[in-house]
Parts: C-alpha cells; sequence; structure tokens
C-alpha cells in the first residue's frame, strides 16, 4: 500500500480568514488531522482556526506535546506521537499536523518534523502567517522598512541574550513574553523601546487584548499568545527613503 502524505499545515495566528488557499486544500486533502495541545490543556487552538474547512468525515486524533527548552536533549516524549503518525500513513492515509502561525517558526511542528523527515514518506510544510505579521497588518504599524534592522527575540531567552539583540535592533518582535513581562518592559525602557510598543495576546482568536501602556500594565498575567512590535524611535517613512521592493 502507498503511503499518504504528511502535510505540516501553518493555522495563521487566530482569524480563519487568514489561511491560504493551499492549507485550506491540504486540510481538504487530509484523511486524518494531528491536534497538538499542551497537557495542562483541553482541546487544540489550531484545530478550531482550522475547523471551518474540515471534511465532515475527517478523523481526529489529539497529540500531547510538553513544552520544553532542549528538545535535542530528549526526543521520547515525541516518539510514541510520531510512531502513531507514522503508522496512520502506512495504511494509506493522509495525516495534517495542524500549527499555529507558521510551521517552521518557534513551532512544535518542528520536532515533529525532525523525527519524521528520515522516514521513506512524503512530507509537505505550507507555510502560515505568523502572529507579528497579522499584528503590524491590524494594527497599521510597519515592522521594518528603509535599512531598518528586525531582530525577533524569544523573551525566555537569558536576559544577557536579549540585552545584545536590542542594542542591535531597530525593530524588535518578542515573543513569548507571558512569563518575565516586567523584566521585558525594564529592558524596553532601557533601549528607549518602550514607548511604541505594542502588546496584543490571543490575536485574531476570542479574547484578544491590545495593551499599549505596556508599564502601566506590568502587573497583569498574560496569555501564552502574546506578542510585543516595537522600534526605537520615531522615524517617518520620508527620513528612511523608499521601501518599496
Amino acid at each position: 500500500m502507498k503511503n499518504g502524505i504528511f502535510f505540516g499545515i501553518g493555522v495563521g495566528p487566530g482569524d480563519p480568514e487568514l489561511l491560504t488557499v493551499k492549507a485550506i486544500h491540504a486540510i481538504r486533502q487530509a484523511d486524518v488531522l494531528i491536534a497538538p495541545k499542551t497537557e495542562k490543556k483541553d482541546g487544540s487552538v489550531a484545530l478550531s482556526i482550522a475547523r471551518p474547512y474540515l471534511k465532515p468525515d475527517v478523523e481526529i486524533v489529539y497529540q500531547v506535546f510538553p513544552m520544553v527548552r532542549d528538545f535535542a536533549a530528549d526526543t521520547s516524549a515525541w516518539q510514541e506521537n510520531k510512531e502513531e503518525i507514522l503508522a496512520l500513513l502506512r495504511q494509506g492515509k493522509n495525516v495534517a499536523f495542524l500549527t499555529l502561525g507558521d510551521p517552521m517558526f518557534f513551532s512544535t511542528y518542528i520536532y515533529i518534523y525532525r523525527l519524521l523527515q528520515h522516514e521513506d514518506i512524503a512530507i509537505e510544510t505550507i507555510p502560515g502567517v505568523p502572529a507579528f505579521a497579522a499584528i503590524a497588518s491590524k494594527s497599521g504599524r510597519p515592522i521594518v522598512e528603509g535599512d531598518d534592522i528586525l531582530t525577533i527575540i524569544p523573551a525566555t531567552a537569558p536576559p544577557e541574550k536579549i540585552q545584545q539583540a536590542m542594542q542591535v535592533s531597530d525593530n524588535v518582535v518578542l515573543m513569548k513574553v507571558y512569563k518575565n513581562f516586567p523584566a521585558i518592559v525594564d529592558q524596553l525602557k532601557e533601549h528607549d523601546m518602550l514607548r511604541h510598543a505594542v502588546l496584543v495576546s490571543r490575536a485574531g482568536l476570542d479574547g484578544e487584548c491590545v495593551i499599549d501602556d505596556l508599564e502601566a500594565q506590568r502587573g497583569k498575567k498574560l496569555n501564552y499568545l502574546s506578542t510585543i512590535l516595537t522600534r526605537r524611535a520615531e522615524v517617518g517613512a520620508e527620513e528612511k527613503g523608499s521601501g518599496a521592493r
């Protein structure tokens, strides 16, 4: 029997209308949808976003993926999920793995992809809209223009790495700010990036929250899906030169 195709599908940050046409086609080709979740939560945000495009008879398989810092140090938590996916593919079923944002950007999909890429199966990875791109478009904040240097920083990184990155950046995207929000506010203030910062939690989802005054909200408990966009100083487009491509 011919093996099925394994699709890694980015469903974007929250709005179902931000899925690409290619992503929707792949979802409709799938016999099985893998819906990743953490041990702490029921349901799957990625699945809820893709739900308008599901076939009535599609099989949904929930797989638990624990949150870890160093996947390479111990892959045991993913081996069982890998074997379950391989078994489905070897039955000739097309299997789609749904992931928030883009599959190759801070995604659980990367880990399962690394385990499957050396197997004798066809893999197709379909990009999705990352949260920071959706936030920028909705809020009317250009991410980069002219000769700007953009740095994407996981706020879970060591403080000294965050410090170094901010020192050389014109614009910054900060991901995963839910754990150490007060410290991040302090670092943004130090690098003259606080005044122009916006924080958005659950972009495009129910309960979306937009914070413009980060310092006033520094004690607020944030959702895991929280992103900050900022820049060092106010520079008009006329001072940057043409950003046309």
